[in-house]
């Protein structure tokens, strides 16, 4: 059965802080948590009942340890994660602002997952596939692009789905517009785009996103989905759209909460019995579907602490 999510990418380290809505230098201690943007949307996928595999290299030391042995916790399989003593595991530390709102500082120059090589992709990963997903982080001009480039590849020939979270880190780039080369240079290579508000601009030069939709429908991209944070979140098809709206909660921490979305929705396309010749003609009704099981997913999330420790299990949708 082809239900397997590959999430190629970063794992990582969040050392997160004991207080929020201050300052790097006013946080006291930080505690060690299990992050990675890829890592987190297993996460998402696994802790629903799915099946996720992740794509990365760690280094051989006690943090790449430490991500392994939480990952198995959380039922991701750690088969295709590689070890290297050439570098160490990338670190991210994190100070939360106010409504929760992030600031990253990151030890990764370089990451041993940067170093992650295009020989390390095997074929045999995508034969039970139904979905690869990555993001922006490691795009940079190091082995790890390269690997999503025969990662892409293998999902193409397999007829597995490419999922695009850009997920922008602009403090991770020398330019600006190198990451929004990149970004441009490899969303044609996706079926679904994940884009937030606050990227779009960026990205596009566009504040509406239905005047975007030239820059993103753009080569194999049949699905767009565009975040909102608290306002909720909108699906676009060539044929069809949908909304969806947030719950209002008191958010404690936004950590790995797009990734949650994508991850859910995923999980919840993927239960549907989407392929990827199926995503065009998704109906507003399924749309919507999706649109507010990830919602109530994220919501849920954010009101604890944490990216994969505060994912539910379960979901329950309240219309």
């Amino acid at each position: 059965m082809n239900d397997i999510l590959l999430a190629i990418g970063e794992a990582l380290i969040d050392f997160m802080p004991d207080k929020k809505e201050c300052e790097f230098d006013e946080v006291t201690t930080f505690s060690p948590k299990l992050g990675g943007a890829p890592a987190n949307v297993c996460g998402a996928y696994a802790k629903l009942g799915g099946r996720a595999k992740l794509l990365t290299q760690l280094g051989d030391d006690p943090f790449g340890h430490k991500i392994i042995k939480e990952l198995k916790q959380y039922n991701i399989d750690t088969s295709c994660i590689t070890l290297t003593d050439k570098a160490n595991t990338a670190l991210a530390f994190v100070s939360l602002g106010k409504g929760g709102a992030r600031t990253f500082s990151f030890y990764r120059k370089p990451s041993a997952d940067m170093l992650y090589q295009p020989k390390s992709v095997k074929k045999e990963y995508f034969d039970n596939a139904w979905a690869l997903h990555f993001c922006s982080v490691s795009l940079g001009d190091f082995p790890m692009k390269e690997a999503h480039r025969a990662a892409v590849e293998y999902a193409r020939e397999k007829g597995v789905i490419v999922s695009f979270d850009p997920n922008l880190r602009f403090n991770l780039w020398d330019s600006r517009e190198k990451l929004k080369y990149t970004v441009r240079e490899f969303t044609p290579a996706a079926d679904i785009f994940k884009i937030s508000d606050e990227e779009l601009d960026f990205l596009t030069g566009e504040t509406e996103i239905e005047k975007a939709f030239d820059k993103l429908f753009v080569g194999n991209v049949k699905l767009i989905i565009y975040t909102c944070g608290k306002k909720g979140a909108f699906a676009y098809t060539k044929k069809t759209s949908a909304f969806g709206a947030a719950r209002k909660v008191e958010v404690k921490d936004t950590t790995g909460a797009g990734d949650g979305f994508i991850g859910s929705f995923l999980w919840k396309l993927n239960q549907m019995g989407i392929d990827v010749n199926g995503l065009e003609d998704l109906t507003q009704a399924q749309l919507e579907e999706c649109l507010d099981f990830s919602n109530e997913f994220c919501t849920l999330s954010v009101m604890d602490y944490g990216a994969i420790a505060s994912y539910p299990e379960k979901v329950t949708v309240y219309n």
